[in-house]
């Protein structure tokens, strides 16, 4: 068994540490609910937009649909990141269509009886590992309150929200097995995961990928029991 403090990390964190997390709730005035999440050096802006209609494939089906989208802002790394604006990065539509399965996953959007589209916008405005797992956190805080807001103006019955759902990342580098990894340490990790799950301790979606080296099934628990304690901090910030 690793000594949890033999890993020398950034602010000497433990090797099953997460990185602190501040929440600002209802960050911009014009969403109907938003949030700044900073996960260590990592930062990201959550909006929810509302349109009282639905896509065309979804007309007259008297469902609500969540849909995501998911962007690093230019001067958010090192190295200026180009806009989209000419065209879609294939990891940056990978991530939204994760953010949207995640957020369907905790909502019961198929009763609510009308046809809204809830548009969830994650912009990294700082990035330093973990932007898709902070992506999923603060769009739950976003959505929650976009929900409130949507159900106070009498536009649905109630909140769809049924569980909790954040995510965190942990991986294997230098051959030990870390949670929460900033940017120095996912850019050498011999493995790499994404774990969302919901305050029930159910998966929503595991994401892992050997980037040098394979890993074993004691590797495997390991990380995805890294993965649940480090979470169940972040589900007590939640409502």
């Amino acid at each position: 068994m690793a000594d949890l403090n033999r890993i020398k990390r950034e602010n000497d964190r433990k090797c099953n540490e997460a990185r602190p997390i501040k929440i600002t709730r209802n960050y911009l005035d014009c969403a109907a609910g938003s949030c700044l999440i900073e996960v260590g050096k990592t930062k990201v802006l959550c909006a929810v937009s509302i349109e009282e209609k639905v896509p065309g494939w979804m007309r007259n089906s008297n469902k609500s649909w969540i849909t995501a989208q998911y962007s690093m802002l230019p001067a958010s790394s090192a190295n200026r990141i180009p806009r989209e604006h000419l065209s879609r990065k294939g990891r940056s539509m990978e991530i939204e269509r994760l953010i949207g399965r995640s957020m369907r996953a905790v909502a019961d959007i198929d009763n609510l009886g009308v046809e809204n589209t809830f548009y969830v916008d994650c912009d990294v405005i700082q990035a330093d590992g973990g932007t898709r797992c902070a992506s999923i956190t603060g769009s739950y805080f976003a959505l929650y309150d976009a929900f409130e807001f949507w159900k106070s103006c009498k536009k649905i019955p109630f909140n769809p929200i049924h569980s909790k759902v954040a995510a965190i990342s942990a991986g294997i580098v230098d051959g030990d097995i870390l949670l929460d990894l900033d940017y120095a340490e996912d850019s050498r990790a011999q493995v790499d995961m994404n774990i969302v799950m919901n305050d029930k301790g159910q998966y929503i979606e595991v994401q892992g990928t050997s980037e040098s080296a394979p890993f074993n099934d004691e590797q495997l628990s390991k990380i995805l029991s890294y993965a649940k304690e480090g979470l169940q901090t972040i589900f007590k910030m939640e409502n």
